[in-house]
């Protein structure tokens, strides 16, 4: 016991001593470790000598470098509280996806959805951070490209800032912050696609293309709209992600869903649908309400700073009135036709109004937020059916959510668009006196992300199905994947009565 005691003395002192030196030590570039910021008065940024001791006199600059700090930091909790709230909506994901498939696919569901964001960070921090924020073309970012390990002085912003990374320079938040907050972004791409292709996939396929997917794919596009490319000089907006989250994993998925086929019995030979129903709906409910709140950090936290207090609060009344009217919307048109109403549409509804409002929630009053998701409500509930009628199956309506909506969201800032109305020059949308011109800007990025996502994702996962197969064989779906592809089962005590 004493050998005990004074061996852990002697490493504590060690430690002690070596602290200094691991302190100095500086990953990345950066000029200082990453939860204590300096400040240097030539850049602006934080400095350890900010807070004056007792007995030194207070300057205008002593108090000047106290409150640049103490912005930092505050901007610094509002950007990775609000990435937490984004990066809770997994769990919403999985219990969304879940819930609508059948119960011997459900440890499948939960696999994928909780390894997705596993592959997410690693591919995002291997490459896709580079690509889609380094310094480089009008294409990609060709700086800083691996393991985000370009020069990089934030939170300096503006002419302060020295490194490669300038297309998000406009937030005075550190390095990693802005890393971390689009990591839980393009996580959700991946995430999108699990749904459209759930009940058929193969385990190992659905790895490898969450890897390209947030790697490269997610990256190149991200960088057209909010890296410095060409659709973002070319005027286009897409505040939080309509397109470039949404939209990317709606493209991905339809080209999954596409070369996987349907679902055994889901299409019978006369051309009619035959439901297959999904085996917890309380699941999904609370999924649901895990989604809204979660885009609560979506928009808002897109401001990345806490600046601007009434564009926050702007932005938190749109989200919210837009899901609300897609709720009502999409309940009501659900129940004219199919005579009652559907829990599932509306809970769609709710993810359409906030898909919908993603990209214009900075840029439309609060009265047009809800005609948006008015429209949204509708457009979900037709784009099931459509879907449905061109036998393409979307076991969790993920196309009809993210896809169809992402486009709608994004052609809405083109429509709805107020200039200036939280403080950024969008210029005016057609339904406000603005013309075209906004509207072409943001029809253009809807058709070239599309043409680009959807054709790259046919040929990964037309090389996925050449090299390691895609879809599980027809013994395993009917069976349950959960067996098939796990060796186990998520209800054992009743998988008699839900295997069906």
């Amino acid at each position: 016991m004493k050998r005990f005691i004074g061996i852990s003395i002697m490493m504590f002192c060690l430690f002690w001593a070596a602290a200094p030196a691991l302190a100095a030590e500086t990953p990345g570039g950066m000029s200082s470790a990453p939860d204590r910021p300096a400040l240097s008065a030539a850049a602006g940024t934080p400095a350890a000598t900010a807070v004056p001791s007792p007995s030194a006199p207070v300057t205008q600059k002593t108090l000047d470098d106290l409150k640049s700090s103490m912005s930092v930091g505050v901007d610094t909790v509002w950007v990775l509280f609000t990435a937490f709230l984004v990066f809770f909506m997994n769990l919403g994901f999985a219990m969304v996806e879940s819930g609508l498939c059948r119960a011997k696919n459900t440890v499948n569901i939960l696999a994928k959805n909780f390894i997705v964001f596993a592959i997410a960070s690693v591919s995002f921090w291997f490459i896709g951070w580079g690509l889609m924020f380094g310094d480089g073309s009008p294409f990609m970012g060709l700086q800083g490209l691996f393991f985000a390990g370009g020069a990089d002085n934030s939170p300096a912003t503006g002419e302060a800032y020295k490194g490669v990374y300038a297309a998000i320079n406009w937030t005075g938040v550190p390095l990693w912050a802005k890393f971390f907050f689009q990591l839980v972004f393009a996580g959700t791409a991946a995430t999108i696609v699990s749904g459209a292709v759930a009940e058929r996939i193969k385990f190992h396929s659905f790895i490898f293309f969450s890897f390209i997917l947030v790697g490269i794919m997610y990256p190149i596009t991200g960088h057209w709209i909010w890296g410095g490319g060409f659709l973002q000089s070319m005027g286009m907006f897409d505040f939080a992600g309509s397109t470039v989250v949404h939209s990317v994993g709606g493209w991905s998925a339809l080209a999954g869903v596409l070369l996987l086929g349907s679902r055994l019995g889901k299409y019978r030979t006369d051309g009619s649908v035959n439901p297959i129903f999904g085996h917890n709906m309380s699941m999904v409910t609370l999924g649901g309400l895990v989604l809204w709140f979660g885009w609560f950090g979506f928009n808002p936290g897109s401001t990345m700073g806490v600046g601007d207090g009434s564009a926050i609060a702007h932005i938190a009344v749109t989200t919210n009135t837009a899901a609300a009217m897609a709720i009502l919307s999409s309940t009501i048109v659900s129940w004219l036709i199919q005579k009652k109403p559907d829990l599932s549409m509306i809970i769609n509804g709710a993810l359409a109004g906030l898909v919908a409002i993603t990209a214009p929630c900075a840029f439309v009053s609060v009265g047009s937020s809800a005609v948006i998701g008015l429209i949204a409500g509708v457009l979900v509930v037709f784009a099931v059916l459509m879907f449905d009628k061109l036998r393409i199956d979307d076991p969790v309506g993920a196309l009809s959510v993210h896809l169809v909506n992402g486009i709608f969201g994004t052609l809405a800032v083109g429509l709805f668009a107020q200039d200036q109305i939280t403080g950024t020059a969008t210029g005016n949308g057609l339904l406000f006196g603005g013309g075209l011109k906004l509207l072409t800007a943001q029809a253009a990025g809807v058709a070239a992300v599309g043409i680009f996502t959807f054709v790259v994702a046919y040929a990964v996962f037309y090389m996925i199905k050449a090299v390691m197969d895609l879809r599980v064989s027809a013994e395993e779906e009917i069976t349950g994947l959960d067996l098939g592809e796990h060796g186990t089962k998520a209800y054992p005590d009743f998988q008699g009565f839900l295997t069906k």
